[in-house]
């Protein structure tokens, strides 16, 4: 394990040095999850990237309007109720 110095700013930010985000696997713009850990330690980790608010939308059919509740409840009724 290699321990890393970072420095904090007047504001109080922390810049990752290049090192450590490719450590994590990270690049500008994604994000990563600090757990506070006792004894005043922190642990760093990149955070899960399947969020479906990024995805939302994504399949989404623009020749037809969105389906109402109860047509897809009904979809969801056929589609248990077919044999396999």
């Amino acid at each position: 394990m290699r321990m890393v110095t970072l420095t904090i700013t007047a504001k109080g930010q922390v810049t990752l040095r290049k090192d450590v985000l490719a450590h994590l696997g990270v690049r500008p713009g994604k994000k990563v999850e600090v757990d506070l850990l006792p004894d005043g330690r922190v642990a760093l980790r990149a955070a899960p990237q399947g969020e479906l608010a990024r995805s939302y939308g994504l399949l989404r059919n623009a020749t037809r309007p969105p389906l109402s509740l109860a047509e897809i409840s009904q979809i969801a009724r056929d589609g248990w109720s077919r044999d396999a």
